[in-house]
């Protein structure tokens, strides 16, 4: 079937964190689109780029950490989200009163993250913990989303970082608390990556959807390492 016949297929990743959220956003203002939301969620990047690359896929999101240096020629990529992380904690986490939190605070208090395995996000996580002084403990098994926010519900010491754009549900009586991170604020970046000769007439619109949406986004005061830049 040629471009344009076809439902747009975009890779999510997950359906829980910020690219479905902007995705599904987009859709809202073109219900009348055919869409495929794929989740690639224990592909790697360069599984991905391959995909996209062999048009399988007309787009997906990555941070691109290590595959910047990567990006097959016949591709583009551009920095459409900056996820603003916010501290997730339990109501009896000494910082649960906190109506926004330093990374220079965070400092004394350890960051769990269970069973992030893949590269690109564990990387990050090893570069923010690098260059603010954190603790961010990626090691165990993880038994999903459900089971951590459990266990941080009832931890007196125990947070993690959430993105702001990620959509995770939870019992009221868990009373957790979603605290700002500031001063300054990191963000984990994700590109868009397609084909640059993809002529899908919807993926040109969804594109420019999503520069102007990170134009009017783009804050200052945020963090984001190196190689995002």
């Amino acid at each position: 079937m040629t471009p344009g016949r076809r439902a747009l297929r975009i890779d999510v990743v997950s359906r829980r964190i910020a690219p479905a959220s902007i995705l599904h956003a987009f859709y809202q203002q073109h219900p009348g689109i055919e869409l495929d939301v794929v989740t690639l969620i224990n592909a790697d990047a360069a599984s991905a780029l391959a995909e996209v690359n062999a048009g399988t896929l007309d787009a997906t999101f990555r941070s691109l950490r290590d595959s910047a240096r990567k990006v097959p020629s016949g591709l583009r990529s551009a920095r459409v989200i900056d996820d603003r992380h916010e501290l997730l904690v339990g109501p009896r986490h000494p910082l649960a009163k906190a109506k926004t939190v330093t990374l220079a605070e965070l400092a004394d208090h350890p960051i769990w993250m269970p069973g992030v395995t893949d590269p690109e996000p564990a990387g990050y996580y090893h570069d923010l913990a690098k260059t603010f002084g954190l603790t961010i403990d990626t090691i165990g098994p993880s038994f999903g989303i459900e089971a951590l926010l459990a266990e941080i519900a009832d931890s007196t010491r125990l947070a993690t970082f959430h993105g702001e754009g990620s959509r995770y549900l939870w019992p009221e009586s868990y009373d957790l608390r979603r605290i700002p991170v500031v001063r300054p604020t990191p963000v984990y970046p994700l590109s868009v990556i397609w084909r640059a000769d993809n002529p899908h007439p919807v993926l040109a619109n969804f594109l420019k959807y999503l520069h102007t949406r990170y134009q009017a986004t783009a804050g200052e005061d945020v963090w984001a390492p190196d190689w995002a830049r």
